[in-house]
């Protein structure tokens, strides 16, 4: 790991998701408070039932203290279907106007036509490096 990702990881109900987060300096424009930072997602089932992951939430909070909450069908456009074994792995991205701030959410993840349940992100860092090069 460098030093400027961050990882998080959370099991809910034999659904395994692991983060990895790091900061784009290519999609970033700190002159103009614009950072944006990359996150890729591992969705990984580990339990016994086929699941479907139909709807996301997240609470981005950025370096004020300033929250925001999305919600949406699906992630990257998808909704995939997790056999046991299986799993699903996607990139996408958060804008900040800070050049720091954390990310957490959550999963809906149906069972069948009749039950569905949260599968948790556990939070995250995103935070530009530090360092000089």
């Amino acid at each position: 790991m460098n030093h400027t990702e961050s990882t998080s990881e959370a099991v809910t109900r034999g659904i395994r998701v692991q983060v990895r987060a790091r900061y784009s300096p290519d999609h970033s424009n700190p002159e103009r408070s614009a950072w944006f930072f990359l996150y890729t997602i591992r969705i990984r089932n580990e339990g016994p039932e086929t699941v479907q992951l139909r709807t996301r939430y997240w609470l981005i909070t950025d370096g004020t203290g300033h929250r925001e909450e999305v919600r949406g069908p699906g992630v990257v456009g998808e909704e995939p279907i997790l056999a046991p074994g299986d799993e699903f792995e996607y990139t996408s991205g958060c804008p900040l106007p800070t050049p720091f701030g954390t990310m957490e959410g959550s999963y809906r993840m149906e069972v069948g036509r009749d039950e569905a349940f949260d599968v948790r992100v556990e939070r995250f860092e995103l935070k530009q490096s530090t360092s000089l090069h």
